[in-house]
C-alpha cells in the first residue's frame, strides 16, 4: 500500500468569481453570435453561478467553439513535484557509529527528527532518494572524534546551524539551494567536537552522480 499523496485532479479544484465571469462572457458572446438562444443563455448562466469546481464549469461551454478558442476555463496546473517527496512513515530515526561506520541512503523516509551520532567512526546520510514524513525535518548531527556526512539533492531547502569545537561544521550548499514552494525544509543542527560534520550537495549528470566538493 503506497503512502504517496494523491495528486488532485485540476477539475476538482474550486473556481473563483473571476473564473465564473470569464465563462459567463463566453456565453453572452455566443448568444450574440446566434449560437445560443436567450433561454439557453439563462439556463447556462444559472449553472455557471452555481458552479463550485472547474469540473462543474467545463460542460457548460463544451459545445461552443468560442469557449475552446478563448480557453475560458484556464484549468490550474498540478502542484509542483517537490511535494511528492513529502508523506509516509519514518523508516529510521537514528544512525549511530562508534568506532565503526554506518549509513542511511537509497529510498527511505526521514522522520520529523533524525539523529546522527559518530564517535571515532563515520556516518553517511544521503537524502537524494529520500522521502520526508513532514514538510519540515530536523537532523541532529553529533561528531566526536568522528565524522558525519550529509548529502542533499537540489530540490530541497536546507538550513545549517551547527557548532564546532576543535572541529568543523561545514555547510557546502549554502547559497546553492534556493527555497521553492512545496519543497521539503531540512534543518541541520548539532555539534562537532574534535570531529567534522559536512553538508554537501549531490547532483546527477546523466546517469553518473557526482559530489560537489
Amino acid at each position: 500500500m503506497s503512502d504517496l499523496p494523491a495528486v488532485p485532479d485540476p477539475r476538482e479544484m474550486r473556481v473563483s468569481n473571476d473564473d465564473r465571469e470569464r465563462v459567463a462572457r463566453v456565453l453572452h458572446d455566443s448568444m450574440a453570435e446566434g449560437r445560443l438562444t436567450v433561454t439557453e443563455l439563462e439556463e447556462r448562466l444559472d449553472k455557471v453561478y452555481a458552479a463550485k469546481t472547474f469540473g462543474d464549469l467545463e460542460p457548460i461551454t463544451r459545445d461552443l467553439p468560442v469557449g475552446q478558442q478563448t480557453n475560458a476555463l484556464q484549468l490550474p496546473q498540478p502542484a509542483p513535484s517537490a511535494v511528492s517527496r513529502i508523506g509516509g512513515r519514518g523508516t529510521s530515526s537514528a544512525a549511530v557509529a562508534v568506532m565503526s561506520g554506518t549509513d542511511r541512503k537509497g529510498v527511505w523516509t526521514v522522520p520529523p527528527t533524525f539523529t546522527a551520532f559518530a564517535m571515532m567512526g563515520g556516518v553517511q546520510i544521503d537524502l537524494t532518494e529520500a522521502r520526508f514524513e513532514d514538510a519540515e525535518t530536523t537532523i541532529q548531527a553529533f561528531a566526536i572524534m568522528g565524522g558525519v556526512e550529509i548529502f542533499v539533492p537540489d530540490d530541497i531547502t536546507v538550513q545549517v546551524n551547527g557548532t564546532a569545537l576543535m572541529g568543523g561544521f561545514e555547510n557546502r550548499v549554502q547559497d546553492q539551494i534556493q527555497p521553492r514552494p512545496g519543497a521539503p525544509l531540512v534543518k541541520i543542527t548539532g555539534l562537532a567536537f574534535w570531529g567534522g560534520v559536512e553538508v554537501k550537495r549531490r547532483k546527477k549528470k546523466g546517469k553518473v552522480k557526482e559530489i560537489e566538493e
